[in-house]
């Protein structure tokens, strides 16, 4: 019975702490975001042993441990509700150092507050420009990459871009504190990495560990970017827009070209999806007059890039979709998962207020 109020107790705080915290963020950050950024640094410490994700293992692990715990309580005939009492405040402790240590900055203030960065909204125009902006940053960049005779990407070390997208936000922590935190390297989901990928998910941040986690198989060019949206989560940007517009920074002021290359890619993949649902004739217009070196390389890497994922397409994205949905509406991000796609109006932010003459 103990065991049983105190977990009670503990999600209770989780309950309290969350309303509170949506009802007045003002008062708790940014102390709250400065402390959960000091927690999670001291847990990739931790764990900075390890190249590979250690809750990726250490969940299988949990699995099995408890369908076999089970079992043995069930033919040995042992007290369940004893068995019971023991997962519930297991669980009961880690959703607590979850929610308290890092899912209360999915109520911090807007990342463009941060940054001074007016973000608004804007009109097909303006989205037209922006598009045709990272368009042509994404050509340059293109030219500047390893590749193979036929023009496709080389694949780089996944370790190597780990340690170098683990670390990009020390490039811009200096301009923007918001960005300061630890830069230990982004690790490999090497046990459920696969599974990931045919839920439609090339990336995870397991905030009981600290880590940072990417599938070893996202495909080359958004590697980086990837990498770097799931360390900008270590950073307490737990929207998932935010993260994205991080990532993209992170990339463009890196000294790598491949990062800079997927900064700017996957900010032209944002801005052409986003315009081909408002105007499809001004997107199509726009993606052909790419013609050039730069453009045609920046198609091809499209190409592969799609093709990569649609040997992932299946069923259970719609379920992980839908779980997704559900956690971030949850943490008051009203547009659940279609939050993926509001960077684009940082983007163009950027683009008109900074990127022009970046």
């Amino acid at each position: 019975m103990r065991r049983f109020l105190f977990a009670l107790l503990l999600f209770a705080v989780d309950g309290i702490a969350m309303f509170l915290f949506q009802r007045y963020p003002a008062f708790f950050f940014p102390a709250y975001r400065d402390l959960s950024k000091r927690w999670i640094a001291f847990l990739c410490q931790i764990y900075s042993f390890c190249k590979v994700a250690v809750w990726d293992i250490a969940a299988v692990i949990l699995a099995v441990s408890f369908i076999v715990s089970l079992v043995y309580v069930l033919i040995k005939r042992r007290s369940f509700l004893k068995y019971l009492s023991h997962v519930i405040l297991a669980v009961s402790i880690l959703v607590t150092l979850t929610v308290c240590g890092w899912m209360l900055n999915h109520y911090a203030p807007d990342l463009s507050e941060e940054l001074d960065l007016d973000v608004k909204e804007y009109s097909s125009g303006e989205l037209y420009e922006a598009c045709s902006y990272y368009f042509d940053k994404a050509a340059d960049a293109a030219l500047l990459i390893p590749r193979d005779k036929e023009g496709h990407a080389i694949r780089s070390d996944f370790y190597e871009m780990a340690a170098i997208a683990g670390g990009a936000y020390k490039n811009i922590e200096k301009k923007w504190p918001v960005f300061m935190g630890s830069d230990t390297p982004v690790k490999k989901l090497s046990v459920i990495g696969e599974y990931l990928m045919y839920n439609g998910i090339v990336g995870m941040y397991m905030p009981i560990t600290g880590e940072a986690g990417v599938p070893s198989s996202v495909p080359e060019i958004p590697l980086g970017f990837t990498m770097a949206h799931e360390a900008g989560h270590r950073l307490g940007l737990a929207g998932e827009e935010e993260a994205n517009f991080a990532a993209f920074l992170a990339c463009i002021y890196n000294e790598d070209v491949r990062m800079i290359y997927s900064g700017y890619y996957n900010a032209f993949s944002y801005c052409f999806s986003a315009l081909y649902s408002a105007d499809p004739e001004k997107a199509l217009e726009l993606y052909q007059s790419g013609i050039s070196d730069g453009h045609i390389l920046v198609k091809l890497d499209r190409k592969d890039t799609r093709e990569a994922y649609d040997r992932y397409v299946s069923p259970l994205q719609e379920v992980s979709d839908q779980i997704n949905d559900t956690y971030l509406k949850t943490f008051s991000e009203e547009e659940g998962i279609r939050s993926y796609g509001i960077v684009t109006d940082y983007l163009i932010a950027w683009y008109k207020n900074i990127g022009s003459v970046h």
